[in-house]
């Protein structure tokens, strides 16, 4: 089947699980060979924890009624390693597509390239990034986006194999827009405590959009310039691709 078809979705207040299905549909849509590509962008509401749903990370009672009582759900999700914050102040990324099976390393290219596309979206707004650890950050990663040697972003990154071998990239980044620093991690930090996990996020280790913009953009504005950050990385990559 040829597949020459790219979508674009966007969300705005609503639920985790609902991402999480759309995300599922559109890898589906891939996987089958409907799409090419595929970009989802959310907004959830309401306060949310996803917690990976593992023996390391257990929704036991105390933690759920601790959450709840600070107005927090939890939502296991099956990939992830740590707990991850969602709340309407913080916008996702899921892009998902054929991978380039001359790539050598599929891993640090996903990750490389949703970086480079991060990068331009930034400076679009004037700010410069850059990508490395960011130690003491919640869900920390090679691949975090920094602003001034604070987190903003989070990336996660899953390859998939179709029957027919091919393989699909499923990329994710997690932008802090606006938002408390300290309300977002303290259920984190409930968390490892109610798991008997030792390790401790710390606030300071990250910002968020806000703290470097006199006005944020609202956000379909953000979007827009999410997908025109993509958009513009994708046809530097194909006249690069064109020249050699």
């Amino acid at each position: 089947m040829q597949t020459n078809k790219y979508k674009i979705v966007r969300l705005t207040d609503t639920t985790v699980s609902n991402a999480f299905e759309k995300e599922a549909e559109l890898l589906n849509q891939v996987q089958t060979g409907n799409l090419k590509q595929a970009l989802l962008l959310w907004q959830a509401e309401g306060k949310t924890i996803v917690l990976p749903a593992s023996k390391k990370w257990q929704a036991n009672p105390e933690l759920v009624a601790q959450l709840q009582k600070d107005g927090w759900k939890i939502l296991p999700r099956r990939t992830g390693g740590a707990p991850v914050p969602q709340t309407s102040g913080v916008i996702n990324i899921s892009h998902i597509y054929l991978c380039d099976q001359q790539s050598p390393d599929l891993i640090k290219q996903g990750y490389e390239d949703l970086c480079n596309v991060l990068t331009l979206f930034f400076k679009q707004l004037n700010i410069a990034a850059d990508i490395h650890a960011t130690p003491y950050s919640y869900c920390d990663g090679s691949y975090n986006v920094n602003i001034q040697g604070k987190k903003i972003i989070g990336t996660a990154q899953r390859i998939l194999t179709t029957q027919s071998k091919t393989k699909i990239v499923l990329v994710q980044a997690c932008i802090l827009i606006d938002v408390v620093i300290e309300e977002l991690i303290y259920p984190i930090n409930v968390c490892y405590e109610l798991n008997q996990n030792d390790g401790r996020i710390k606030p300071e280790v990250h910002t968020c959009l806000a703290q470097h913009l006199k006005i944020v953009p609202t956000t379909e504005e953000l979007y827009s310039g999410l997908v025109k950050a993509f958009m513009d990385y994708q046809s530097r990559i194909t006249e690069q691709a064109t020249k050699q």
